[in-house]
């Protein structure tokens, strides 16, 4: 099914060496992330469209309770999963136009040398790769069959990715290296976002708190849901910009964070196991 039919009815290896030093520090860290998996949490997409309030919640003290090492397995589980999506798509032969294979070419060497920077971080603790289904398993969809479909999705997951690191950024609060480690991959992630979303059509950054309002279909409310919030720092910002923008201008100047659940509620879709 055409994921855009829907809308209504439902590599660096210097740095990785560097990065191979951390596993004296990982070890510190509880070995519970070992088994952590986002498959196997039983959330559903449901949960998290409509939230108006997701920056409030993923910013709580609760939010930050995963340890470092249960945040670094997060980050690697999404890797995983942007990085066999691409790679999938680069080799569906008629799959992405000859002019866009240099992008997404490119972004699939970020995701493989992302993997691998988080795998190396951790060493024994990292988790094992799930097995993905990029129909959507319930859903049918025609992801490598139609390139509009696969466009919205990689969209989809950009947008995610980009929240989820944001909403994890306190839990790595008190060991720099590994929140500068987890920043360094979350503004490449941002890039990414903003260079497909361009591609499809669409403002490079995120405008409003539904999935109808960037382009792809409302079955997917839950990577948006909490980005029509105005209010920052306590203050109501929706009369900012007078005119020039009003409360849509104000959702767009700020990005909000998701939760590991409400990132695992997304995710689930796509993982088998």
């Amino acid at each position: 099914m055409n994921l855009l039919k829907i809308l209504d009815n439902l590599s660096n290896e210097e740095l990785l060496k560097t990065k191979s030093s951390r596993r004296g520090s990982i070890s510190q860290f509880t070995n519970a992330g070992k088994n952590f998996a986002l498959a196997s949490i039983p959330f559903a997409l449901a949960a998290t469209s409509g939230k108006a309030k997701a920056a409030t919640a993923s910013m709580s003290a609760a939010a930050f309770q995963a340890t470092p090492q249960e945040v670094l397995n997060f980050a690697l589980t999404l890797e995983y999963l942007e990085r066999n999506f691409y790679q999938i798509a680069m080799d569906t032969t008629g799959l992405i136009p000859e002019a866009d294979r240099a992008v997404f070419g490119q972004i699939l060497k970020h995701e493989k040398s992302h993997v691998d920077f988080f795998a190396a971080a951790l060493g024994d603790a990292a988790i094992e790769e799930p097995t993905f289904d990029f129909t959507g398993k319930g859903l049918g969809l025609d992801t490598f069959e139609n390139y509009e479909t696969f466009m919205a999705l990689s969209q989809g997951f950009e947008d995610t990715g980009v929240r989820a690191f944001k909403g994890q950024a306190g839990a790595l609060a008190n060991d720099n290296d590994l929140l500068t480690f987890a920043l360094q991959v979350h503004s490449v992630e941002a890039r990414h976002a903003s260079q497909v979303r361009r591609m499809r059509g669409q403002k490079g950054w995120v405008t409003g708190g539904t999935a109808a309002s960037n382009g792809i279909p409302s079955v997917f409310d839950g990577i948006y849901a909490g980005e029509a919030n105005t209010v920052q720092g306590g203050v109501e910002l929706s009369g900012l910009f007078g005119n020039f923008g009003g409360p849509e201008a104000v959702q767009e100047a700020f990005d909000e964070p998701l939760t590991m659940a409400e990132v695992n509620a997304i995710a689930s879709n796509f993982i088998v196991s």
